[in-house]
């Protein structure tokens, strides 16, 4: 398959002598123990989209018995014993964990610690990437307005049920209307809109990319966990860059296309009907070879 010429750019290539940390380092905090699959998507996704370094952060311990079997590449923070969510404070684990983006949302559920740690995530100083989505967003329903106060790079990854629910209004299913509501979530909240669905839009407001990737093989459960572990995985991977050509918007434009054509791929081998997500993360290193 030959690079379509109409794409975005792909990643720059690492050095030959890079090492892990070139390649960038990703914490997730995602899953709950009714929805650990969610987590190990979405880390198994930035693997295979060449995140150097990927820890899930956990706040049930129980959930390394399911996850880190599936994933021995992970490496995991524990964070079921820390008390500082409770005394209004982001756990010093995560303060303290040496990592270049975040990815908060998919499986985290809405009870408990979530609420408080989104809010915290939010106000912390961390000045790196933060990929919302799922969850993560649904807890900000009524006030997504507070998440401009993120003082690093801003990323939402809304389906259009979360994108209705963010906005308050329903979103129309023609392009005109999908950008516009994209658009209006960007200036809402500061950073990146991606607007999930059938010509996936990208914008940040001012700049806008509509994606033409992927089938309706992708509409089943999980595969915007994927999706968030590629777009994790490829700021990570741009914080290291450090070049202004390859910044959040391009990154984030290559991390949708790539999502898109790895489910391309899988529906030429598998047919639509039986995709299921894990097949999209097979797919990821035969889509990214594709695009380079």
């Amino acid at each position: 398959m030959t690079r379509d010429p109409s794409a975005p750019a792909p990643p720059p290539p690492l050095p030959d002598d890079a090492h892990k940390g070139d390649a960038g380092r990703l914490l997730c905090l995602c899953g709950s123990p009714t929805m650990p699959g969610a987590a190990l998507l979405v880390v198994r996704a930035a693997h295979r989209a060449g995140c150097g370094l990927v820890t899930l952060g956990l706040f049930q311990r129980e959930l390394l018995s399911c996850i880190a079997p599936a994933s021995p590449e992970t490496t995991y923070l524990d964070l079921s014993r820390s008390k500082d969510l409770f005394a209004g404070r982001l756990p010093r684990e995560i303060e303290q964990h040496v990592h270049d983006a975040r990815v908060v949302g998919p499986g985290l559920g809405s009870g408990g610690h979530s609420r408080e740690l989104v809010r915290r995530l939010v106000d912390s100083p961390f000045s790196g990437p933060l990929v919302l989505d799922a969850d993560a967003l649904n807890l900000v329903v009524g006030t997504p307005e507070v998440l401009s106060e993120h003082v690093g790079p801003l990323v939402i990854t809304p389906h259009p049920g979360e994108a209705a629910r963010l906005l308050g209004r329903s979103i129309p299913g023609d392009d005109d209307g999908r950008r516009s509501a994209a658009r209006e979530l960007a200036t809402l909240t500061g950073g990146t809109c991606v607007l999930k669905g059938h010509r996936t839009v990208v914008t940040d407001g001012e700049q806008s990319f509509v994606n033409e990737t992927g089938n309706p093989g992708m509409a089943c459960a999980g595969s915007g966990d994927v999706l968030g572990g590629v777009v994790g995985a490829y700021l990570a991977g741009a914080v290291r860059v450090g070049r202004d050509d390859w910044g959040v918007f391009q990154a984030v434009c290559a991390a949708v296309h790539v999502h898109g054509l790895a489910g391309d791929l899988a529906a030429r081998t598998r047919g639509r009907r039986g995709l299921v997500a894990s097949d999209l993360i097979e797919y990821l290193p035969a889509a990214q070879v594709a695009h380079s």
